[in-house]
């Protein structure tokens, strides 16, 4: 009796142009079945075949696309070691106890700090509440998961016109 080989299942190999769910990321080579690819995959646009020659453009954009995380991670700890000489002053209204009519929130430092053009976004001002007193504060500046740092705020009473 003739023995059965079992079927094989084909899959082939793809590098994918966009990020695809439970699948992978974009520049990721992955294993699929012949039918996904040439059904879903490939009429989509998702990915495309890969070959040597794309393997290697990938392979170059994303040494291109270190390098220029690279750069940015050390123009953003030069800012960072800026912004740590720097101190922010803000004039807000208070009572005699020194406790103020508002608060000063992320929005108050981020907008102080580009007015001395230091780009810092409100959400990179990491405050544990909104400043409520008269008082020097140090706060944290997170420009980076990587790059982190401290401003020393100084929040004055306003001047009585």
């Amino acid at each position: 009796m003739p023995q059965v080989q079992p079927h094989k299942r084909r899959s082939v190999e793809l590098l994918l142009a966009e990020n695809v769910p439970s699948l992978g990321k974009q520049g990721e080579i992955v294993q699929v079945r012949a039918g996904y690819a040439r059904n879903y995959l490939l009429p989509q646009g998702l990915a495309t075949v890969a070959t040597e020659h794309n393997k290697r453009m990938v392979e170059k954009h994303k040494q291109n696309l270190a390098e220029l995380e690279k750069k940015r991670l050390a123009e953003l700890k030069k800012l960072a070691d800026a912004i740590s000489k720097y101190s922010v002053t803000i004039e807000a209204h208070a009572n005699e106890e020194g406790h103020l009519y508002g608060s000063i929130g992320a929005n108050d430092i981020s907008k102080s700090l580009r007015s001395a053009s230091f780009d810092v976004a409100p959400d990179c001002v990491r405050l544990e509440g909104p400043l409520k007193e008269l008082a020097m504060y140090t706060v944290k500046i997170q420009l980076h998961p990587s790059v982190e740092t401290d401003v020393k705020v100084w929040v004055v009473p306003a001047a009585s016109k």
